[in-house]
């Protein structure tokens, strides 16, 4: 009689020492994870952190380039224009120059036509500085 439940106590030790054998394998497969995991967050974290400060790096070099292009553009802008203005000014003067030169022409024409009386000469030259 002792025989079979000797066996069956055996057994039941044996079931028992494997079940806790097996419960101790899982927790440390358990905490392995853990740490695994931890590690995996901890290696994430950095990586994104990277990313980020990369990112901001990047973001920092495009503002300053779109700035330093402003910049140029406006300053050859500046000087389109300021060249634009001196042709226009070159340009106006040219024309007043060819005015006076005709005005001045007119007024010796009318002053070589006109009788040589004194009176009508200062009358054509004052006429003629009014029309300068």
């Amino acid at each position: 009689m002792w025989p079979p439940i000797s066996n069956a106590l055996h057994e039941r030790q044996k079931k028992i020492a494997d079940g806790l054998d097996a419960a101790s394998r899982a927790s440390r497969d358990l905490e392995l994870a853990q740490e695994k995991a931890e590690a995996t967050l901890r290696d994430s974290k950095e990586q994104a952190s990277q990313i980020l400060e990369q990112a901001h790096k990047r973001s920092s070099q495009m503002i300053e380039e779109a700035r330093e292009q402003a910049r140029a553009e406006g300053e050859r802008l500046v000087a389109s224009a300021r060249a634009e203005i001196e042709q226009e000014i070159n340009r106006a003067k040219d024309e007043l120059r060819a005015q006076v030169s005709t005005l001045a022409v007119t007024g010796a024409e009318r002053v070589l036509e006109a009788s040589i009386d004194e009176k009508a000469h200062r009358k054509l030259l004052d006429k003629l500085a009014a029309e300068l």
